[in-house]
């Protein structure tokens, strides 16, 4: 048996509610917790892993937790599971600790995991394409897992928030899911999520707080109101306008991430069809502007879908810069030019309109959409902006020309992930209707590659390939801040974008 240390993902990649709670009273210790990061908008409402994004809930407010979890290096290390063997390229085999138990005080062993992660491949839409399960065994508090094909990022992918262990048995009543984390839900809506303390959590250090309430604050300042007014104890997602006003008597947790704000071109519009038209319009997009000044220096501009603390991101890929009059030659070269002087381009009698799609949840992506109008406008192309958090209705319909989001790309500290969920043709959120068939073979060769080295060079390759095809415009990666009381301890931002509520987090 191989024992889990930190670097895990190295070591394995280069390898080829019914427990007791606390009765409520004024004086329990609560911590109440604003965020824009929860709401439908997110798909990430209730608890259930299985469910689209809200696994991402489950892990970050300490209901749940997964086999193994990444440290502030992104590197894998033990959680649920005690140790792991590699047994062949298409096997592995996972001790669980022994100590491991679900909220409701049933212990956490090989049937309960088996029984967990076939609900999540038979229930969820990503988990099924990147774990490649074939055949899950238990025995006492071993689980093997056998893929269909090689999967050398399988640890990292059931590290990822949809790979959260919960009873399945126990079902999900009212959006709430029986895990093992610090802390269990009791009351769940689109908008608020009740904790209390979980009486039976395995880990050694133990929660220390009664209760928690986090809030959806989707409006940003709204969001910094109420943490102005002390109605809240701490707060994720402040506009970065409104840090400086925390400067004093607050604290402040900073992370770089891998999220990023992209933009991904609709291959199903004839204009966009055309390389050099996609190519003007990411010329026009003024990425240090937008970072400078609209992020207010709390994001870093972006070349591709990965920042530079990763071995395949920043500058080890190339992008076409700001350039309005090289954009203006292109779409000239590709037949768009202003013939009747209205200021637009035209071509066939027609002049060049498109439209972008985005939301409101993540309050700095409306700003780029309307960077971007002003930015179109000068090189002749009307922009038309639809922000709505409606907007997967339009996705389904096709109503869009450009959508824009924010994504995390490497949560699993390995760049699969993203080309696997959206990058790949039929990937899940390939917004773009992008197919090409030298992403296809790159990533059929990163799925059969063993090695961190080898993966990151392929992850570079893919990366680059994506740029060239000028299919989708990365903006910039962003800095996650968590804004709090000074009394607040234990509560410190993740690269990973994950891990929130934790057993650490206290107020003095």
């Amino acid at each position: 048996m191989k024992k889990i240390f930190a670097g895990i993902c190295a070591a394995g990649l280069l390898m080829s509610g019914c427990g007791g709670e606390k009765a409520a009273s004024d004086d329990a210790k609560t911590f109440t917790y604003g965020t824009v990061a929860y709401g439908v908008a997110m798909e990430n409402v209730g608890t259930n892993p299985h469910d689209s994004y809200s696994g991402w809930s489950t892990l970050r407010y300490g209901i749940g937790e997964t086999l193994f979890k990444f440290n502030e290096h992104m590197e894998l290390e033990p959680w649920l599971a005690d140790s792991f063997e590699q047994v062949d390229d298409f096997t592995v085999r996972i001790k669980i600790n022994d100590a491991a138990t679900f909220s409701n005080g049933k212990k956490v062993d090989g049937a309960a995991v088996k029984a967990c992660l076939e609900h999540l491949i038979a229930n969820h839409d990503r988990a099924p394409r990147n774990l490649k399960i074939s055949a899950i065994d238990a025995d006492g508090q071993f689980v093997t897992i056998k893929s269909a094909e090689k999967v050398p990022a399988l640890l990292n992918y059931l590290s990822d928030p949809y790979g959260c262990i919960v009873d399945v048995a126990a079902g999900f009543n009212d959006n709430i899911a029986t895990g093992t984390g610090a802390y269990k839900a009791v009351k769940v809506t689109d908008t608020q999520i009740d904790l209390v303390a979980n009486e039976n959590y395995w880990g050694n250090v133990k929660p220390k707080l009664d209760k928690v309430v986090v809030k959806s604050i989707t409006d940003g300042d709204t969001l910094t109101m109420a943490m102005q007014n002390g109605e809240l104890d701490a707060a994720q997602g402040l506009p970065y306008s409104s840090l400086q006003l925390f400067k004093d008597g607050y604290k402040l947790s900073q992370v770089e991430t891998s999220r990023v704000y992209q933009a991904a071109f609709n291959f199903k519009t004839p204009a966009l069809q055309d390389l050099n038209v996609r190519r003007a319009v990411s010329m026009a997009i003024d990425k240090e502007n937008f970072c400078k000044v609209l992020l207010n220096g709390n994001g870093t501009p972006a070349i591709g879908a990965f920042p530079a603390n990763l071995p395949f991101g920043g500058d080890r890929v190339h992008t076409v810069g700001y350039d309005l009059d090289g954009a203006r030659q292109l779409l000239s070269a590709a037949g768009w030019r202003d013939s009747d002087g209205d200021g637009y381009v035209d071509k066939d009698g027609n002049n060049l309109e498109l439209r972008w799609l985005t939301y409101t949840s993540r309050q700095e992506l409306p700003l780029l959409a309307e960077a971007a109008q002003a930015s179109l406008k000068q090189i002749g192309i009307k922009l038309n902006v639809n922000a709505t958090d409606n907007y997967k209705t339009f996705l389904k319909s096709g109503d869009y020309d450009i959508f824009s989001k924010a994504i995390v790309t490497a949560p699993t500290g390995d760049g699969e992930y993203y080309f696997t969920s959206h990058i790949v043709p039929g990937a899940v959120d390939n917004a773009g209707n992008y197919d090409s068939a030298a992403i296809a073979a790159l990533e059929e060769e990163l799925h059969n590659t063993f090695g961190a080295d080898k993966r990151a060079e392929l992850a570079v390759k893919m990366s680059q390939q994506v740029l060239d095809d000028s299919a989708l415009i990365y903006a910039s990666h962003l800095r996650m801040s968590f804004v709090m009381k000074p009394n607040v301890e234990g509560f410190t931002a993740h690269p990973s974008d994950y891990y929130e509520i934790t057993p650490e987090l206290d107020k003095n």
